[in-house]
């Protein structure tokens, strides 16, 4: 996939690399301002000359970082590559000194007298390592830009995987839940079968958020904390006096963002393991959004009677949430358990970024 933007900055770049180089003899060039003629004409020269060279080795360089370094260092090797490139230095060398040649004689010696105007010994090497300065420029360049596409690339398949495994994550949520909830449905049926109208009236307000609301990665807190007040409202109509439920839960002015769904596992499996072979189970859940962090607490009391049957899907809600946080907040979330034996504590805690 290729970042618009990313392209663009590359642009102005090499735009400005190269503007810059052009400029440079004529900012830093000889001074034109003398009343010696020959003098004159030696300065426009050398600036002619100097600006020329750099505008001739463009080619050069995009030639070596374009087509020589990815098609014949990876393909063909080390020693294809230099013999190649060694021919491109040579080829280059005879442009300049055609450039060189014409310039000499058109601002030095335009009458035609004076010496051939053929590159002096200084020159030429100064020309062999000022290209030989461009293929390393090149090259330097060719293998770091390599190298930084080559880690956007494993980072963006990093991020994919995270997504895709996020994604994963979130579709096992809904089934998981609604099992659940299905099963408190089918309890209350027996035991209060008047209830039951109300409780679907319930659960549809429930599905409504699942399907419409749970599409987008980020959902205000606020409508977290309806959902939330939904699934308990459920459970007192379900439990009614039989269970004590304390829900305190205060936001700010401004409302932060989470991804749905990822505290009612925690308040799920209050419900789902508070209650059943327990003296006065009471479950109390707070719910705390600042401008710096979330501050969200569930706790329920836990039975000595060990004889709970366990089906296939118990513990992957907090399992599965508890993956969702490592991949969400790697950095900025807490996540505690307090098993006592007589309760069960989760605080959870994540920093605004």
């Amino acid at each position: 996939m290729i970042n618009k933007s990313s392209t663009f900055r590359n642009l102005l770049l090499h735009l400005f690399f190269w503007a810059f180089l052009i400029a440079l003899p004529i900012l830093l060039g000889p001074n034109t301002n003398s009343t010696n003629p020959e003098e004159i004409r030696r300065s426009y020269f050398w600036i002619f000359y100097m600006t020329s060279f750099t505008v001739i080795n463009i080619p050069f360089f995009y030639l070596n970082t374009e087509i020589l370094l990815p098609k014949l260092l990876r393909a063909k090797g080390v020693i294809i590559y230099l013999l190649t490139l060694i021919a491109a230095i040579l080829f280059m060398l005879w442009v300049h000194e055609e450039v060189f040649h014409w310039a000499y004689t058109q601002f030095v010696h335009p009458d035609g007298q004076g010496g051939g105007g053929g590159p002096r010994r200084g020159a030429l090497m100064r020309m062999i390592f000022q290209l030989l300065f461009y293929a390393a420029i090149g090259t330097s360049y060719r293998l770091i830009s390599d190298r930084m596409k080559e880690d956007e690339q494993v980072k963006e398949q990093e991020n994919e995987r995270l997504k895709s495994e996020l994604s994963f994550l979130r579709s096992q949520i809904s089934p998981h839940f609604m099992f659940n909830v299905l099963n408190s449905v089918v309890s209350l049926s027996r035991r209060k079968p008047e209830m039951v109208e109300h409780v679907v009236v319930k659960l549809s307000e429930l599905m409504r958020y699942m399907i419409y609301e749970t599409n987008d990665s980020i959902v205000p807190i606020s409508k977290e904390l309806v959902y939330l007040e939904s699934y308990i409202d459920l459970q007192k109509i379900r439990f009614g006096d039989d269970i004590k439920i304390n829900f305190a839960h205060e936001l700010g002015p401004k409302s932060s963002h989470i991804e749905p769904m990822l505290l009612i596992p925690f308040v799920e499996n209050a419900f789902k393991h508070g209650v059943g072979f327990i003296e006065n189970p009471t479950i109390e859940i707070e719910l705390k959004d600042s401008s710096s962090e979330l501050y969200f607490r569930v706790a329920n009391k836990k039975g000595t009677v060990m004889n709970e049957t366990k089906d296939e899907s118990s513990g992957i809600g907090l399992a599965n949430v508890k993956r969702r946080l490592e991949l969400l907040y790697p950095t900025n979330h807490q996540l505690k358990v307090n098993d006592s034996g007589s309760d069960f504590i989760i605080t959870l805690t994540i920093q605004h970024a």
